[in-house]
C-alpha cells in the first residue's frame, strides 16, 4: 500500500511539472501584457506584472478588433461549410455504402497528408483566374478543404454506430435518406457535430499559411495577420503584442473548455463496436 501510494505522489509530482513547464508560456504571455514599457528590459525580469498596465488591450480595442471580426466570420463561415459537405458525405458512406467508398475514405486520408502551402498555391493559381484573391469567402473555401477530410472520417465513424433498426423504422414510416439523415441522424450524431465545429473553428481562427497566400493585403485580414503585421511595424511595444495574443487565444479556449464533453465523444465514436 505503501509503495503504490508512493508512486502515486511521485507520477502527481512529475504530472504537475510537465503541465507548468508546457503552459509557462500561456503565463508569460499573460505577465508580458499586463506588464509596463519601462519594465519590460529589467534585469531580471518580475514574474509577476507588480505595477500591471491594461495599456496593452487598449491597443488591441483600438487597432485589432477588425481583424478578430473578420477572424470570426472566416471561422464561423468555415464550421458552416464543412459541417454541410462533411455530414452528408459521413452519411453516405457509413450507412449507403456506396461503391468505392472505402477508396474515398482512403482518399480522405491521404488528403490530410498534403503540406498547407502545396494547397495554397494552387487555391492562388485558381483564385488568381476567378478573381478571389484578398476575399473573405475564397479563404473561407480554403480553410474548409483542411478540415473536410477529417470531419467526413469523424462524422463516418459516429453514423457507423447508430443502430440500423432506427433507420429501418424511419424508411418504414416512408422517410427517404434525406428525411431520415435530417429527422434521424444527424440530431444522434450532435457530439461528432460539435466535434467537427470545434477543430474547423480552431483550424480557420489559428490558419496564417492561407490567410499569408490569400488574402494579405486585403480589405479583411484574420488575427493571425493582424499579429503579424504589428510585429513588424511596433516591434518594441510587446504588451500589446502580447494583448493581442492573449485576446486572439480566449475564444479558441473558452470554446474548448465548453465542448470539451462533446469532443471526448465524439472522437472515440466507432472506436468501441457493438
Amino acid at each position: 500500500m505503501n509503495r503504490s501510494t508512493s508512486r502515486t505522489w511521485w507520477k502527481t509530482v512529475i504530472g504537475l511539472l510537465l503541465t507548468g513547464i508546457m503552459l509557462f508560456p500561456v503565463y508569460w504571455m499573460l505577465n508580458v501584457s499586463l506588464t509596463r514599457d519601462q519594465d519590460m528590459r529589467k534585469s531580471p525580469p518580475d514574474l509577476l506584472p507588480l505595477h500591471g498596465t491594461l495599456a496593452g488591450y487598449r491597443t488591441v480595442l483600438d487597432e485589432q478588433l477588425p481583424y478578430l471580426a473578420t477572424s470570426l466570420v472566416i471561422g464561423l463561415g468555415t464550421v458552416v461549410l464543412t459541417v454541410a459537405l462533411a455530414a452528408p458525405a459521413g452519411y453516405a458512406l457509413a450507412k449507403l455504402r456506396p461503391r468505392g467508398g472505402g477508396l474515398l475514405g482512403f482518399l480522405f486520408l491521404v488528403a490530410q497528408m498534403i503540406p498547407g502551402i502545396i494547397m495554397a498555391m494552387g487555391f492562388y493559381a485558381i483564385y488568381l483566374q476567378l478573381g478571389l484573391l484578398r476575399s473573405v469567402p475564397g479563404l473561407i473555401v480554403a480553410d474548409s478543404t483542411l478540415a473536410v477530410p477529417f470531419a467526413v472520417l469523424i462524422f463516418t465513424a459516429f453514423m457507423s454506430g447508430i443502430p440500423g433498426e432506427l433507420l429501418q423504422a424511419a424508411t418504414m414510416d416512408g422517410a427517404g435518406p434525406l428525411t431520415t439523415f435530417r429527422a434521424v441522424v444527424l440530431p444522434m450524431s450532435r457530439n461528432a457535430v460539435v466535434t467537427v465545429s470545434l477543430f474547423a473553428f480552431l483550424w480557420s481562427w489559428s490558419d496564417f499559411v492561407f490567410a499569408g497566400t490569400l488574402v494579405n493585403g486585403g480589405a479583411h485580414e484574420p488575427i493571425t495577420l493582424g499579429i503579424y503585421h504589428y510585429i513588424g511595424n511596433n516591434n518594441q511595444e510587446w504588451n500589446a503584442i502580447m494583448a493581442t495574443a492573449v485576446v486572439a487565444s480566449l475564444p479558441a479556449a473558452v470554446i474548448l473548455v465548453l465542448a470539451q464533453r462533446y469532443v471526448a465523444a465524439g472522437v472515440t465514436a466507432g472506436a468501441v463496436k457493438d
